[in-house]
């Protein structure tokens, strides 16, 4: 066997042990709802796990998301990160808008194609997300 071969080999199964693998279902779901189907589902997505009080995704409504869909391994720290991730403004919680941003970040399978349609369905969280990444060019 070759060592590309092995290195390969050894690459995948590290990515069978990964417990946080990520299947991008994002692509497939523009295939099935559409781009306005698919941001509203992140729209449902976002109001099952915000403070239902303020409107945003908090630290403790983020944890307890993660208790109700059994991801009790996750660690306060790794929320703090999490919502770091995605908040623009600071004020460490995410807004409906910032959390659709993140969601597109994360998000491999949506190429440049995805994010011009997207905008073009006046998904301004879509706008929003090729403005920041710079891959706007004066639409």
């Amino acid at each position: 066997m070759s060592s590309a071969a092995a290195m390969e080999m050894e690459m995948e199964m590290m990515e069978i042990d990964d417990p946080y693998v990520f299947d991008d279902y994002f692509p497939s779901m523009i295939e099935r709802l559409g781009y306005e189907g698919l941001m509203k589902e992140l729209c449902t997505g976002f109001c099952l796990l915000m403070d239902v009080s303020k409107g945003l995704i908090t630290f403790e409504s983020l944890k307890r998301s993660t208790l109700v869909l059994g991801l009790h391994d996750i660690g306060d720290d790794e929320i703090i990160c999490m919502l770091a991730e995605g908040d623009m403004d600071g004020d460490g919680a995410l807004n409906q808008m910032e959390f659709c941003i993140l969601m597109f970040r994360l998000s491999p399978g949506l190429g440049d194609h995805h994010h011009q349609q997207l905008q073009q369905h006046g998904c301004s969280s879509s706008k929003l997300f090729m403005e920041d990444m710079g891959i706007m060019n004066d639409m």
